[in-house]
């Protein structure tokens, strides 16, 4: 369902803590939402700029998500490598509305655009 700019992909409850669900676009890529043990949700796509592992298959540790290729460790606020690692993975505004996760659809085409550019987009709001 898309209310104004926001399009609903789901139920809190569906993602467990310290886990992640994946979205399905009408391209190739995927959307991958994020919640933290500290029940924050973060939405970025779903892959890794190493070498296009899946985000969502890594380990979930504090604002971070660890790459299940490499372990690249991966920013959920701002999609950014961290550490020494350099490079960084588009993120989508997501926000809670009674338990429905509600994504930015104009932000998910400007982050997939930008994927297939190389490049990223601004820091998503948590």
């Amino acid at each position: 369902m898309v209310t104004g700019d926001w399009l609903d992909v789901g139920a809190l409850v569906e993602i467990p803590l310290r886990g992640a669900r994946t979205i399905k676009t009408a391209g190739s890529d995927e959307i991958a939402i994020f919640r933290t043990a500290g029940n924050k949700l973060y939405a970025l796509v779903n892959r890794c700029p190493h070498k296009q592992g899946h985000l969502s298959q890594g380990i979930v540790h504090g604002e971070a998500v660890t790459c299940p290729l490499h372990n690249w460790r991966i920013s959920l606020v701002s999609g950014e490598a961290l550490g020494e690692d350099e490079g960084c993975v588009p993120t989508i505004p997501v926000r809670i509305d009674a338990g429905r996760i509600l994504i930015s659809r104009m932000a998910m085409l400007a982050a997939l655009a930008a994927e297939g550019e190389g490049a990223c987009t601004e820091k998503a709001a948590a």
